[in-house]
Formats: C-alpha cells, sequence, structure tokens
C-alpha cells in the first residue's frame, strides 16, 4: 500500500527517490553518453519516421518497483519524461508525434488514481510552453475530452491556444479510444453525406471517407509506435491510422523510458523493409 500523496511519509519518501535516482544518474551517464553518440553516428537520418505514436506505459508499476511514495510521484517523473521526449524528437527533426496519455477505459479507474493525475496533466500543460520555448511546437488534442473534468478541458484549451501552430506536430489524446475514434469518423461521413443530400448512402462509405474524417486526418499516418513498459499490443491505440506501421515494445515502464532507448528504437526502424501489407 502506497502513502498518502502530500503525507510526511509520501514527502520522505520522495526526497529519498530523488535522491537515490541522482546518485544513479551519475554513476552511469558517461557510459550513456557515449552509446548515445555511438548511435546518432550510425542513424540514418533520411529513414527517421515522419510520425511517431507513444503509448506511455507504466507509471504505476514504476512506482510500486521504485518504491515510491504513491501514484502521483511516478506520474510526475513520467510527464518530466513526457517534455524530455517533446525535445528529442525536435532536435531529431520528427514532424509529428501523437502520445497517448490517457485512455478512455483508464476513467474508469477509482478517483484516488484518477484525481493525482489530472493534477499532474495540469501542471504539464502549463509547462509545455516554457520547456519547448526553443522549438516551434504546435500542440492539439484528441479524444473523448467532454468525458474529463471541466477543470482538466480547460487546461488543454489554454494550451492548445497558446500554441495553435507548428513546424512540429505534438498531438496528445487523453480520454481517447481507438474504437470510438473510428465511431465518430463514421458518424460524421454519415452526417456529411445526407447533409449534401447525396443518394446511397452505403455506396459512398469507403476507407478514404473514413481516413477524412479521423480526429488525425490532417496528419501522416505514424511510421513507428512506442510502446513502454515490455506490453506487446496497442490496447486500441491509432487503429485505423497504425495497420501498416512498424513497433517498438521497449521494455523499461515509461518514467525510466531513456534518449538511448529512443534512439534504439529510430535505429531499428531504420533497418526495417517496410512492406505496408504487400
Amino acid at each position: 500500500m502506497l502513502p498518502r500523496p502530500g503525507s510526511v511519509c509520501a514527502r520522505f519518501f520522495r526526497l529519498y527517490h530523488e535522491t537515490r535516482m541522482g546518485f544513479r544518474e551519475t554513476a552511469t551517464r558517461p557510459l550513456y553518453r557515449f552509446y548515445e553518440n555511438r548511435l546518432l553516428a550510425t542513424l540514418d537520418r533520411d529513414r527517421l519516421p515522419r510520425h511517431i505514436g507513444v503509448i506511455h506505459d507504466g507509471h504505476r508499476r514504476y512506482a510500486r518497483s521504485e518504491g515510491l511514495p504513491d501514484y502521483q510521484a511516478s506520474y510526475r517523473v513520467g510527464m518530466a519524461k513526457f517534455v524530455e521526449f517533446l525535445n528529442w524528437s525536435d532536435e531529431l527533426e520528427i514532424p509529428a508525434i501523437t502520445c497517448w496519455l490517457l485512455s478512455k477505459e483508464n476513467l474508469a479507474r477509482p478517483d484516488e488514481e484518477l484525481v493525482p493525475y489530472y493534477e499532474v496533466l495540469m501542471e504539464l500543460f502549463e509547462e509545455i510552453p516554457n520547456a519547448t520555448t526553443e522549438h516551434d511546437v504546435g500542440v492539439r488534442f484528441i479524444g473523448s475530452l467532454d468525458l474529463l473534468p471541466a477543470d482538466l478541458q480547460a487546461a488543454a484549451k489554454r494550451l492548445e491556444e497558446r500554441m495553435p501552430n507548428g513546424d512540429r506536430r505534438v498531438t496528445i489524446a487523453l480520454a481517447y479510444g481507438g474504437r470510438q475514434e473510428i465511431v465518430d469518423a463514421v458518424k460524421d461521413l454519415v452526417a456529411e453525406l445526407c447533409a449534401e443530400g447525396t443518394e446511397d448512402v452505403e455506396d459512398r462509405i469507403d476507407a478514404d471517407g473514413i481516413a477524412s474524417h479521423l480526429y488525425t486526418a490532417d496528419l501522416p499516418d505514424p511510421d513507428l509506435v512506442i510502446r513502454t513498459s515490455g506490453e506487446a499490443r496497442l490496447s486500441g491505440f491509432l487503429l485505423w491510422q497504425s495497420a501498416y506501421a512498424e513497433y517498438a515494445f521497449v521494455d523499461v515502464y515509461w518514467p525510466a523510458f531513456r534518449y538511448v532507448d529512443f534512439l534504439r528504437s529510430l535505429r531499428d526502424f531504420t533497418r526495417r523493409t517496410r512492406r505496408y501489407g504487400k
């Protein structure tokens, strides 16, 4: 049982964890820097993905494995890693990333897990503009945001308004479900056809029509989908768009995801021969 967030015990464990992580980082950083530089030197930049999808999995298991005081502590570590990841992607000139920070199914979790996560997400949305000032990034949200608390919806809207456009596109999926996205796309397509007075509507419902009404219709389909925590499944993430994507299932939990893990995923992607179902 994890200590209650904000308690004296929780604060003590957080300080202990941060100190331990600092020692670990100091001891291993030179080795990882050498490996990162080696990977960067051999990375074929011309074959990098144009669009990366990321499933940020493993926060709760990370909290338990690291002896953190509460799940909120691991959420904060994970969202700090999210900001790092934005900068890594920008430095490598990845044009678009789509990050799944909350699934629609996650909304069934108990309030004692969701409320602390909502608080961390709101902190993240306030921090992103300050943390990406050196990069030209536009942010938008997809998913059933109307199911979220009003203050979280407002924080997401403020972020979109502060960062509406950019050479790099960051899409954040909240209360998102891949099946729901396809349902919404079909509904929108049918409504459009009916409004046009189209006859034989069923004959006009095709793959191109559905694709044009997806949440990410203005983005290229993801070339690479990364999932952390060792789980080898998509769980409904970008179901339609990722039909021909390549996948990287990384063993580490998201809060422990390192630049070297990202570079290895990109290296493996550049070495693959994509067949697009052929």
